[in-house]
């Protein structure tokens, strides 16, 4: 610590790019500081600090013997402490995930210890080094925030069991999903809705969800005990009912609860199969020798579908395209919301198949699909229909939501079907075919790196900029965190290094996304585990990413 501080009254009032003196470690007694990076000017990005406390100082070598769930909540929450003790520095930052527990690196535990790692904007008069208040900030202010949020009698150890708990309990939920035949679970007294729109905060006195009897299935946690709530079993299921009643609001909860969520939000006891993808028609996205013949065939000018690219995919031929994708990349449950889908690609009703003849109609409609992706490869659906009532021929489930409550309509949905049964035809003339992985070129990657200078950065969740590409993620709804987009770039980063054909680049990818993950990543810590559905969604819209056509 003392060569820190000798270092930074040397510096004061230099040039800002003295600060580059300070990389290196200092020995804080009780913790050791490391500085990783340092900004080169006022206005870049923050600099790279990390902190590590060993365990026996911390008396909290307890966590080392709790479950890997248990562990991931821990760390979520000693993070969401340094933020909280920090607050009052806004020099100071760390990542921590809204609503969301991830698994993420700004803090890290290891067999010696805990580690922080975190963000300082280091302090300026223009373009002048502050070395006096860097040092206050570095020696006197940071250290009692290391310290109190590794320690446990600063921590309020009832709240950290708690945070942990909670998502213990999803997870084991979460682990039962498959056993039971379910795609999705809904515990009775969940608050679906949010505080707004861009606020994923719970809305102050919604009316909690309640499970109809004929679908409430009980499911054990380790330490609530058992949870009942609304079992959406895997086949194909129904969202139903009238505008404002509550259709999106289940499903969107549904698509976020491939995630564990924090205590209070409402949704922590909602858990979804972490396969599950919600998908959606996307104009103007690029498409990469996509084998499209399951769902596109005979286009004008015989152009071919079983290889298929463009740069400027449709909004029927996009959503066909996020279909397939998901299913080479391992998805076992579609999720889909008919207000974002295309419609002449969800369906094509009597009257149409009546004036347009199929020969003149290149689109096989999903509704003619589904089953067989059922059937054949064992793939779930959950879609909010409110406009076709074609669908309910093919429902397992059909569930209708009337003043935010689901009622179980699946049997009146029967009683529809003989009353008035479908007069269209069923479009899919050839069978529904599997396929195999395209592979990925790992040199079109290095070469985006090295003209962009190997830059990898988020731009919020909505953007990854990998070399000088950017790629527009903002159709992927399920990315939580800018974190995980910055770890999905550095796993593009990965690919790019090996320079040649990655045969199956999703067995690559969920490879590298298994338990030791970020020991294979950057010693950062904004980065978070994404799933290898987000890593191949991100790839698949890189526009200048390269696949061979699948076999």
């Amino acid at each position: 610590m003392d060569q820190l501080t000798a270092i930074l009254k040397k510096i004061e009032k230099q040039n800002y790019r003295a600060y580059q003196q300070i990389k290196g470690q200092y020995d804080f007694k009780d913790f050791t500081l490391f500085v990783d990076h340092v900004q080169s000017d006022p206005y870049a990005s923050s600099s790279r600090f990390r902190a590590f406390r060993p365990w026996p100082l911390t008396d909290l070598a307890w966590l080392k013997e709790t479950s890997a769930s248990y562990q991931v909540a821990a760390r979520d929450f000693i993070a969401r402490q340094f933020a909280e003790f920090a607050k009052q520095e806004n020099h100071i930052s760390i990542a921590t995930t809204g609503q969301t527990v991830l698994d993420n690196t700004a803090v890290v535990f290891s067999e010696q210890g805990i580690e922080l790692r975190f963000r300082i904007n280091l302090p300026a008069e223009g373009r002048s080094v502050l070395g006096k208040k860097t040092n206050n900030l570095l020696t006197f202010h940071l250290p009692k925030y290391v310290r109190r949020c590794t320690i446990a009698r600063e921590l309020d150890l009832d709240a950290l069991k708690h945070h942990c708990e909670i998502v213990e309990d999803q997870e084991a939920m979460r682990s039962q999903l498959e056993a039971k035949g379910l795609a999705a679970f809904v515990a009775n007294g969940s608050v679906l809705p949010r505080l707004a729109g861009d606020c994923d905060f719970p809305m102050k006195d919604a009316v909690t969800f309640k499970a109809p009897e004929s679908m409430t299935v009980t499911l054990n946690t380790p330490n609530q005990g058992e949870i009942q709530g609304l079992g959406i079993g895997k086949g194909i299921t129904l969202i139903v009912g009238g505008g404002f009643h509550g259709k999106s609001t289940l499903l969107s909860a549904i698509e976020r609860s491939i995630y564990n969520h924090i205590p209070g939000d409402g949704r922590e006891r909602i858990v979804t199969n972490p396969l599950a993808m919600k998908i959606r028609a996307e104009d103007g996205r690029c498409v990469h020798h996509l084998n499209l013949s399951n769902y596109i065939n005979h286009l004008p000018y015989n152009k071919d579908t079983e290889d298929f690219s463009t740069q400027d995919a449709s909004g029927s031929t996009s959503q066909a395209a996020w279909l397939q994708e998901s299913i080479e990349a391992g998805t076992k449950a579609l999720l889909i919301d008919e207000d974002t889908s295309a419609t002449n690609f969800m369906i094509r009703d009597e009257r149409m198949q009546a004036l347009v003849a199929k020969s003149d109609e290149p689109i096989t409609p999903l509704v003619d699909r589904i089953g067989q992706l059922r059937d054949q490869m064992g793939i779930s659906s959950i879609i909010v229909m409110g406009g076709s009532g074609d669908y309910l021929d093919v429902a397992d489930h059909v569930i209708q939501m009337h003043d935010y409550q689901a009622i179980d309509v699946t049997e009146k949905a029967q009683q529809v079907i003989a009353k008035h049964p479908t007069q269209r035809d069923n479009e899919s003339e050839k069978p529904l075919l599997e396929l195999t992985q395209r592979a990925l070129n790992g040199h079109a990657l290095q070469k985006i790196l090295v003209d962009g200078k190997y830059r990898v950065t988020a731009k919020g969740k909505q953007s990854l900029r990998l070399g000088k590409e950017f790629t527009d993620l903002s159709a992927l709804e399920q990315l939580e965190s800018s974190n995980e987009v910055n770890a999905i770039g550095w796993i593009c980063f990965a690919l790019a290094q090996t320079g040649q054909w990655v045969n199956n680049p999703v067995d690559v990818i969920t490879a590298q996304l298994n338990e030791d993950w970020h020991t294979k990543m950057p010693e950062q810590g904004d980065l978070a585990k994404p799933r290898t559905l987000d890593v191949m969604a991100a790839l698949n819209r890189m526009r200048k990413a390269q696949f061979s056509a699948a076999k």
